[in-house]
């Protein structure tokens, strides 16, 4: 049957492709997509061309077309309809290039709860990454906890830690207007100048060195700073001289390409992200969600969607 697909074909270009799918083979599935999003930071990166070449292995996405730098069929959010197959009728979440419709082994589709509207499901990926961000920080009741970046995955995070007993959660963003949304997740709300300093539990999500210099600034001593962001080529400057050392600092790495040290003994990626979907049966988090984006016109609004200034909700893509 005929399909189509998203293709990053070249520096902040992009295009629909046409693409053929095949009848399902025996334990796989046909999916009709309903429901996407953009991973504004990853695909600012594809959509650039600012993917490193050391990289380009490890950021292949799950059937990815193509090659870095481009051209390139990407993304990995999609909510859609089981139309032939097992599980048929069922709503499920799939790590996917954009794509109208599409052919994937059962096991890498994930059933969407019934109470998780596909809308709201679109935040699975993001949600997943929030998850095993928590886990590498390992905050607890009662702890002071800031997220630097008010960004979805940031915005995931801050509502993760602000459902723990006792804690005080605090967005930092240079952005006055993301205050609402921290609010909305019941997470207090700071310019990085009012940022509340001595935290137990930093993370840092904004993708950019003056955000990495304030979440170190207002650790508190001997906690941890998780660092979320993907910065892609270039070199990030870190403020590790003045009191760094003398206050024990712990800068750690959170990536989801593999399940938190923490637990990953223990859970498997399916698990983790039964989990992600699990913890979206929120109706708080419909506010990360913007305003849906016609497929047929992602193309051209590509640039402003990935634009560092653009809106902090997750871009919502329906399908015709």
């Amino acid at each position: 049957m005929a399909s189509k697909a998203l293709w990053y074909v070249g520096k902040k270009r992009a295009e629909l492709r046409d693409e053929t799918v095949a009848a399902p083979a025996d334990g796989e599935l046909r999916v009709r997509a309903k429901f996407g999003a953009l991973s504004r930071g990853t695909e600012r990166l594809v959509f650039e061309g600012r993917v490193p070449e050391s990289e380009f292995e490890r950021m292949r996405a799950p059937y990815m077309g193509g090659a870095f730098p481009h051209p390139v069929k990407y993304g990995y959010s999609i909510v859609g309809t089981v139309e032939e197959g097992p599980q048929r009728g069922r709503t499920v979440f799939v790590l996917h290039p954009h794509q109208s419709a599409f052919v994937v082994p059962e096991t890498a589709a994930a059933m969407v709860p019934e109470n998780v509207p596909p809308q709201r499901a679109v935040l699975a990926a993001n949600m997943e990454t929030a998850l095993n961000a928590v886990w590498d920080g390992a905050p607890g009741p009662a702890d002071r906890i800031a997220i630097v970046g008010g960004g979805v995955v940031g915005m995931l995070v801050a509502r993760l830690c602000a459902r723990m007993p006792g804690t005080q959660v605090t967005v930092v963003d240079v952005s006055p207007e993301r205050g609402k949304l921290a609010r909305a997740l019941d997470a207090a709300f700071a310019t990085p100048d009012r940022a509340p300093g001595n935290c137990d539990v930093v993370f840092h999500a904004s993708a950019n060195s003056a955000g990495l210099a304030t979440a170190l600034r207002i650790a508190g001593d001997e906690s941890t700073v998780v660092e979320l962001s993907w910065y892609g080529r270039g070199e990030v400057a870190v403020p590790l001289g003045e009191a760094f050392h003398s206050r024990r600092l712990k800068l750690v790495s959170s990536q989801v390409g593999k399940v938190a040290a923490s637990h990953r003994p223990r859970w498997t990626y399916h698990q983790r992200m039964a989990a992600a979907l699990a913890l979206l049966d929120d109706g708080a988090l419909d506010a990360l969600i913007a305003p849906p984006i016609e497929f047929t016109d992602l193309p051209e609004r590509l640039g402003a969607l990935l634009s560092v200034d653009a809106d902090a909700r997750c871009p919502l893509i329906r399908y015709p």
